[in-house]
């Protein structure tokens, strides 16, 4: 059984920041993609950040750009993201994931086969 399993949401002040991790059991964590999305009340669920475990490549939302960084340790089939000066407007439910993604679509939610539980980070100005 796949299971991905999100930690370190919270509460900070704008400017903050929070280090989310996604461990990763029963999956072939080698050689797929590992991503976040978030998902707001009332809006869709986009992408934010995705590395492909094989070789490290990494990928990120525009809004993010700068902000985040998606990191992995392989020795642990864990993924982390790193978000630094936070923004009111990054408060989300956010969730991991993992699929064999096409790189063109990483930001896609309809591509990924397991989901984590989700984990709230909410940002005050």
């Amino acid at each position: 059984e796949v299971q991905l399993m999100e930690s370190g949401g919270g509460s900070v002040q704008a400017g903050g920041s929070l280090r989310l991790s996604c461990a990763a059991s029963g999956y072939a964590y080698s050689n797929n993609c590992m991503a976040w999305f978030r998902q707001a009340p009332g809006k869709e669920r986009e992408g934010v950040a995705a590395i492909y475990t094989g070789g490290g490549s990494t990928y990120y939302a525009d809004s993010v750009k700068g902000r985040f960084t998606i990191s992995q340790d392989n020795a642990k089939n864990t993924v982390y993201l790193q978000m630094n000066s936070l923004k009111p407007e990054d408060t989300a439910m956010y969730y991991c994931a993992a699929g064999a993604i096409p790189r063109v679509r990483w930001a896609s939610q309809y591509e990924y086969n397991y989901w984590g539980q989700g984990t709230q980070v909410t940002v005050s100005s």
